[in-house]
Formats: structure tokens, sequence, C-alpha cells
């Protein structure tokens, strides 16, 4: 039986590089277990899957190897959005879901099954459990402690990072704003703090805590530059989306090699939480009406968003990307995993 400590140390990795968690189907046991397996620190994503899902993906990666992974985890907050702002966005999504021929989903307000991942959690102990959004109670870190995970928080400014800290965590992942995918701030309605990766680094490195470098990381250059900002390892998530073992979809894949897109922005138009991927059409036409309010929009462009993917159209479909989208390669996971040593 683990100790009251957790048996996990970011030291102990042979390669301080962590694949981030990617939400919506890039994180995949394959891929995980393969950044695992060749010395780095491989992540499954939890958002959006059920407990049952979440357990069978971990035993999968049980399976696939003997090495430390991660399961990330999105804390539940409460609802911010209006029954009238709801509506007139769901007006303004009609005409494009016409366009595929579906119905706009249910905006429903859950709680991603939390209360039954923690109980996984607990259950399986992988060797590291973070978390996404907010902090959970503090007696779920210690319980997690306790099975001998390594808890780790995601953080986008020094006040959420002092926060994290007094609820225990082990330590904490530091988010730039030029990281792809959802802003991990706390704040579930507003602009995420704008201060660049090296700014936080330079920051939160005062806090004496083990700080993970997340943003912008895709080559061994930025890995360099992060671990010279007092971070003890780099989380990358982009690098990763054109890996063999992603799950990324092909519309997805498609549009990170094409030159057509050129950058990336923030959005809530697809899920209600500001999030960076390419500029496409969607985003165009509704980061002005589109308000705040996860995940009920998540739920809203679900169907619309999954039409988009089995049609193969990038411009209605999240894109999720960092800044760094144009300097990443695909192949297999090892190889890129390499790419990214310091």
């Amino acid at each position: 039986m683990p100790g009251s400590r957790p048996l996990f140390n970011l030291s102990t990795l042979a390669l301080p590089v962590i694949q981030a968690p990617m939400a919506g189907g890039p994180s995949t046991p394959r891929l995980a277990a393969a950044v695992s397996s060749a010395g780095g620190l491989g992540f499954l994503a939890a958002g959006y899957k059920s407990a049952a899902v979440m357990q069978a993906e971990i035993e999968a990666t049980r399976e696939l190897t003997g090495a430390a992974f991660g399961v990330n985890v999105f804390v539940p907050q409460p609802s911010v959005i209006g029954p009238g702002d709801m509506e007139q966005y769901a007006l303004s999504l009609a005409p494009d879901a016409g366009r595929f021929g579906v119905e706009l989903g249910e905006p429903r307000h859950d709680d991603d099954d939390w209360d039954h991942k923690v109980d996984v959690l607990l259950q399986k102990a992988p060797a590291v459990v973070s978390f996404t959004f907010d902090l959970p109670d503090p007696a779920v870190i210690t319980a997690l402690q306790q099975r001998g995970v390594y808890v780790v928080a995601t953080v986008t400014s020094m006040p959420e990072a002092v926060r994290a800290l007094e609820t225990g965590v082990d330590a904490l992942c530091a988010q730039g704003p030029e990281a792809g995918g959802h802003r991990g701030t706390f704040h579930a309605a507003g602009p995420a703090p704008e201060v660049p990766l090296h700014a936080i680094l330079e920051e939160l490195s005062k806090l004496g805590a083990p700080l993970i470098a997340a943003g912008g990381i895709v080559t061994a250059e930025d890995t360099r530059a992060a671990l010279s900002r007092g971070a003890a390892a780099v989380q990358a998530g982009t690098a990763f989306l054109l890996a063999d073992e992603a799950g990324t979809k092909a519309a997805h894949r498609t549009a990170m090699a094409s030159r057509r897109f050129t950058g990336t922005a923030v959005t809530r138009a697809f899920s209600g939480r500001n999030a960076r991927g390419l500029h496409n059409e969607f985003m165009r036409r509704h980061d002005a009406d589109a308000p705040y309010g996860y995940p009920e929009i998540h739920h809203l462009t679900t169907p619309l968003r999954a039409a988009a993917a089995a049609a193969g159209d990038p411009d209605w479909l999240n894109l999720w990307a960092g800044t760094g989208f144009q300097r990443t390669t695909a192949g297999p996971a090892p190889q890129i995993l390499a790419a990214l040593k310091p």
C-alpha cells in the first residue's frame, strides 16, 4: 500500500517533458504509453468522458506500459450563463446546424461525472493527477496523496498559484496564453491573464514550488528556455497533435499542415470558455456574439462540431492549437518527444 506521500517526482523523469492532456480525442492510451515508455510523462484527458471510460483508459494504458503516466480532470464550477443569452446564441447557431443537417445539442450544465471520477482516481491511483479550471477540496488532494498520487494544479497567475499551494498540491502547471486549447484559469467568465509564459515562470519561481511550463512548447529550444526560467519540466500538447498515436481528428490534422491557417486566436464560441485554436470561419462569425457559459455551450455545439468533423470541414470544427503550431511535425510520439529534449 502506498505511503502518505506521492511516489512520483518530476526529478525522476528521464526527460523533463510531459505530453499535455488534450480532451476531445487527441490524448489516447497509446499516446500516453508511448511518451511514458520513451522517458517522458504521458497524460490521459478525462474531460468530457464518464468515470467508466476514464477507468477503462487508465487500465488500457497500464497494459501498454509499466511507466508512470498522468490523468487530467476538469474541476466543475457553477453555471455562469443566463437562459436569455443561451437562447440568443442558439438562434445565431441555427443556420450553421442547418448547414450540416443536425440539431443543436441540449445546453445543460453538469459536473462531468466528478464524484465518480474522484472515486476511480482513488481506486486506480495513477502516478500523477492534474486538475484544470479550479481546485478540488483539499480533502481530495490529501486522499490522492495518501494513495501515492502526485497532484498538480493548472494555474495562470500568481493568485491562482498561491491558492493552489494552500490546498497542498505537489506542483504547479504554469500555463501561458500561448497554449492551445482551454485556458486553465479559475475564472469561468472573463478573459484569462495574458502574461507570457516566460514572465509567469519568473514570477512563480519565487514560490519555490516545482513548476511545469505549458504554452508554446514545440522545440528543444522552447524546452531549454522554460527550464532556464525555473521550470522543472515542460508540458507540450500542440507538439503531439500530429503524433501517429494521437486521436486527433483527420480534419484537424489536415488543417494543422495547411498553409491556409496562418494564425491562432482565443475564442469562447465553441465551448463557452476561452480556448486557443486555429482561426477559422466559425470563430470569425461567432466570437462577437458568443457568451460565457461552460459547459452549456460545449454541449450546445457538440453535434455541429461532430458533423463538421465527419464532413472533413475544418471551418466549423474547434481546431485547438497553440501559437507554435506551424513548427510541429508528424511522426511517432517517441520521435516528437526526442525533438523536445533540452
